[in-house]
């Protein structure tokens, strides 16, 4: 990514493949990829691959693609302060697009939490999407922002802030670009007839589960504690709920754990008393986002069948 454009190809640094249709001109045609924190094939399919590539095809031939021009030379991840650390020949991945640009934004001390929720998925407001065809519309939530703006399963998306939809990842790019609180506009064909809407947005509608997140791994404080969860069978036998939090402490111990003293086979259900309903790797960003780097905590554990509480310091690492 060391100097690739930024402003051109926009779109959301964690995932693992992401597609861009393009004219000879640079403008953007459409757009495919995505993922949820279930997995990182649930929002892709060759079928949906195929559709966006023939809705971009479209686009082309009606010469409805905009133009993208440039008042300066493009915007690349050199330009984040945070990039001076890299070594001359080093490497890029896409995560750290999004590390060095928090990194920048930290000794700016510019940078929150919020910056975190980035391209919501469509069931945050309400939407369900067909992955093969990736504008049409296969449920709307009862009471949603969808379902009051009067969107109904079967319709197909013409246009999201209006940004033409022909996939789950143009929806996605227009609601990354919606306001945190107000509306966004949505265009929709029902039959033979053309709809236009307004969508609330209420405060919090971007949030979702961030767990599947490379880049969130550098922010601070991690957890200090590693190791899988335990099995349904596992947990069973345990007398522990199939949701609850169960988290094996492995052989590798961390500094901060070693020094309060967890050890290895202590199984971390809860912070501060209490116990949580997630994975391990959700635990990860539960702390994250709901402690800072100097907090100290209670981890609630189980070991040898007792329920014990161990201080510990949510260091940062820098």
């Amino acid at each position: 990514m060391r100097e690739v454009d930024l402003d051109l190809f926009d779109f959301d640094y964690d995932l693992t493949w992401m597609g861009f249709f393009l004219d000879s001109r640079g403008s953007v045609l459409g757009r495919y990829g995505g993922r949820d924190a279930d997995s990182a094939e649930s929002r892709v399919s060759l079928a949906g691959l195929r559709y966006a590539m023939e809705r971009a095809l479209e686009r082309h031939r009606q010469n409805k693609a905009k133009l993208v021009t440039y008042q300066r030379r493009p915007r690349t991840v050199m330009e984040y302060s945070a990039a001076k650390q890299l070594a001359p020949r080093a490497c890029v991945h896409c995560h750290q697009v999004y590390d060095l640009r928090r990194e920048s934004m930290l000794t700016e001390g510019t940078w929150s939490r919020e910056e975190l929720w980035v391209y919501p998925l469509p069931e945050n407001l309400g939407l369900t999407l067909d992955v093969d065809q990736g504008d049409r519309v296969v449920r709307v939530t009862a009471n949603s922002a969808m379902e009051q703006v009067g969107l109904q399963a079967g319709d197909r998306l013409l246009a999201v802030n209006e940004m033409t939809i022909a996939s789950i990842a143009d929806v996605q790019y227009a609601l990354h670009r919606a306001p945190t609180t107000g509306s966004v506009a949505m265009a929709w064909q029902r039959g033979s007839e053309q709809k236009r809407g307004e969508a609330r947005l209420l405060p919090g509608w971007k949030e979702t589960d961030l767990s599947w997140r490379w880049s969130l791994r550098g922010v601070d404080p991690p957890t200090w504690v590693h190791g899988p969860d335990l099995s349904a069978n596992e947990k069973k036998q345990l007398g522990l709920a199939p949701n609850q939090l169960a988290l094996e402490q492995s052989q590798y111990l961390s500094q901060p754990a070693r020094q309060a003293g967890i050890r290895q086979g202590d199984i971390i259900l809860g912070i501060n008393g209490k116990l949580l309903q997630m994975t391990a790797r959700q635990f990860g960003a539960y702390v994250r986002l709901n402690f800072a780097p100097g907090e100290r905590v209670e981890y609630n554990i189980l070991r040898d069948g007792k329920r014990i509480d161990i201080p510990i310091t949510l260091r940062g690492r820098r």
